[in-house]
């Protein structure tokens, strides 16, 4: 299977996620969080670093819910601006 080519505001709509998930995961530890999440700590890391942009619902949802964020929030901060989307 071929992926296509992720666009450039799908990219930042990435690095938007990643800031997003180490700022709340604070001064907590990236094995701990991607622990509880059910998750490896590398699964974590490449989300966090935008190596991985387009993690899977399911993904961002336990780590929502480990890091005590809401779904609507996580969809807000990491929506583009309308310039940048179009």
């Amino acid at each position: 299977m071929v992926r296509t080519p992720l666009t450039p505001a799908e990219r930042e709509r990435g690095e938007r996620l990643g800031r997003l998930l180490r700022s709340a995961r604070g001064e907590r530890s990236m094995t701990e969080i991607a622990a509880a999440a059910g998750l490896s700590a590398e699964t974590l890391r490449k989300i966090e670093t935008g190596r991985a942009p387009t993690p899977a619902f399911f993904t961002v949802a336990a780590l929502a819910s480990v890091l005590g964020l809401s779904m609507d929030e996580i969809v807000t901060d990491c929506e583009m601006p309308p310039a940048v989307a179009a």
